[in-house]
């Protein structure tokens, strides 16, 4: 497995999305055999995992804790702080203040049976919020060992360049994919100049990009695709020309549609990782296979070019994912 790095911390340049194993896309497997999953990436190379409270409130930790627990000393293991408050939590003051951050982590930290976190995020940044008192606060953590990189998902450009002069950030993580190309303009190059690593949750774009789903495809249950708008059935059909030029690429090397889209992102520059969630043995030796997949500079140039006339219908948004009724399927 290559490798890359995070400003400092070196993991896999593929890594893995826990969220799926407990909730968010349909029916999950079950606990023994998430935990034979997790640790079969690690066999294959993975050395990143990611998880956070807010994921089955509180659930999907526990199960990652649990999975890791006989490597913890040989992966990378990230969570994230929510700034909602989750159930016997309570702090008047805010959620996303010393207080309150310091609480969460410690909840984290006993749930995945570990005296520290390789990477902790703010899981989301208010925009009224001091991000730089909140750089303070992840900085005394790294100080006092609670944690050795900090990150912020989801956030501005602005908020990120006041951040890390504050306290310097090792990963920003946010829904980065053919798909969704929002951060290209202004966060991925403001990542590269201040040596930031760039963390892309939902590479394949909800799996959309792995070609294995159609317009006729059902969700049910907590499913996010149910919601999620690009899964809206004329929007799958729209979106065809995608999956096409996918197809074309991925017969032209000899892999699949989601290899080509995952080495598409880690082409896009070297501090780029993808998470993308695997729940099934053969979906986690092709994801994580798409680490030899190499585009070269005219396969890239002439993707890049295509992928350029290509307008996107539908997309995912947090407010879409929250009509699900529960705060559970909130990344």
């Amino acid at each position: 497995m290559r490798t890359r790095k995070l400003r400092d911390l070196e993991v896999s340049a593929v890594g893995m999305g826990c969220m799926g194993f407990t909730h968010g896309y349909g029916a999950c497997p079950t606990e023994e055999e998430s935990i034979r999953l997790i640790r079969k990436s690690f066999d294959l190379g993975c050395t990143l995992f990611d998880t956070a409270e807010i994921y089955s409130t509180y659930g999907n930790e526990l199960l990652v804790g649990k999975a890791l627990k006989p490597i913890r000393d040989k992966v990378v293991l990230s969570s994230k702080v929510h700034p909602a408050v989750l159930p016997g939590q309570d702090f008047p003051e805010g959620k996303m203040g010393r207080r309150g951050i310091r609480s969460a982590l410690e909840g984290s930290l006993r749930r995945l049976q570990t005296d520290h976190l390789d990477l902790y995020y703010a899981h989301r940044v208010p925009q009224d919020i001091d991000v730089e008192e909140l750089a303070r606060v992840f900085g005394e953590l790294i100080q006092e060992g609670k944690i050795l990189g900090w990150g912020v998902s989801e956030a501005t450009a602005e908020q990120i360049r006041k951040a890390n002069a504050v306290t310097p950030l090792t990963a920003v993580q946010s829904e980065y994919s053919m798909m969704a190309r929002q951060w290209e303009k202004d966060v991925i190059p403001l990542c590269a100049e201040l040596g930031i690593g760039f963390v892309a949750y939902s590479p394949m774009a909800s799996g959309f990009l792995s070609g294995k789903y159609t317009a006729e495809t059902e969700y049910k249950g907590d499913d996010v695709r149910r919601v999620i708008t690009r899964f809206a059935k004329e929007n799958v059909i729209a979106n065809q020309p995608l999956l096409d030029l996918l197809y074309k690429y991925a017969d032209e090397k000899q892999v699949t549609p989601a290899q080509i889209s995952l080495a598409w992102l880690m082409r896009r520059g070297n501090f780029i990782v993808p998470i993308p969630g695997m729940r099934r043995e053969e979906r986690i030796i092709e994801n994580l296979g798409a680490a030899d997949v190499v585009l070269t500079d005219e396969e890239f140039a002439r993707l890049e070019a295509e992928l350029d006339k290509i307008a996107i219908h539908g997309d995912r948004k947090d407010e879409d994912i929250a009509k699900l009724g529960t705060i559970a399927t909130y990344k």
